[in-house]
């Protein structure tokens, strides 16, 4: 199949209802958070783990109605060690679905049982700089700080603005509020294409740290961080 330009029309303001949340860096959410309930009182919260909990804390009383595990909504148990949390249809369906797309309707509708329409992605990475700064810091423990999830979902929104805005720093939020409150609760395409902008650049410049600090080393010395099982299965 080839790769194919969008389908159907684009919206230009989108109001924010379904918004994924899922951050290292949980910095400013208390003001953010309760400012998107504000702009839109319908707006829901999809989220995991650390971020899950921290946003129960902050929406308190009113958690239930607006605040939903991803593992609840997609019907599937995170992996063990958290590898795969956001990493399923339901997200990335919701997440890069052309909203004019009868196709791409339906098959939220029928083939994801429902599934809906990600309005706003809020991602922070894994600080994988810091992690590797630190003294002592193995290859392991840098490898298993390499940040899958987030990267995905904020290149499938930067890629799909045209549907859905990403947030990938706290930076941005106090600006991303006001321009939803002057939007009637909606972001515009063209806040979603600046936004866009500044993930790739975010996502590349995450890429080029992984990619520096492999470069620096050697499979015979990565080796030694290892415990080898010698059977061939």
């Amino acid at each position: 199949m080839t790769i194919r330009d969008l389908k159907g029309k684009v919206q230009d303001k989108i109001p924010v209802k379904n918004v994924i949340v899922s951050v290292y860096d949980k910095t400013g959410l208390d003001a953010f958070i309760p400012g998107l309930l504000e702009a839109n009182p319908e707006v829901r919260f999809f989220s995991t783990g650390g971020t899950h909990k921290r946003l129960n804390e902050i929406l308190g009383f009113r958690a239930p109605e607006h605040l939903a595990e991803v593992s609840d909504y997609t019907g599937f148990p995170e992996m063990e060690g958290g590898l795969v949390k956001t990493l399923h249809p339901k997200i990335h369906a919701g997440i890069l679905g052309e909203r004019y797309n009868p196709d791409h309707q339906r098959y939220l509708r029928d083939d994801l049982e429902d599934a809906v329409y990600i309005d706003m992605v809020v991602v922070s990475l894994y600080p994988f700089e810091q992690v590797i700064s630190a003294p002592g810091c193995g290859f392991e423990k840098a490898r298993g700080n390499i940040d899958i999830g987030g990267p995905t979902m904020i290149r499938g929104a930067a890629k799909n603005f045209p549907s859905c805005a990403v947030v990938c720093t706290p930076e941005d939020y106090q600006n991303v509020l006001a321009h939803i409150n002057d939007n009637e609760g909606c972001t515009t395409f063209d806040e979603r294409f600046d936004l866009a902008k500044k993930a790739f650049e975010t996502t590349g410049l995450y890429e080029a740290e992984i990619s520096m600090y492999f470069s620096q080393h050697f499979a015979e010395n990565v080796r030694e961080d290892y415990e080898f099982n010698e059977v061939v299965e």
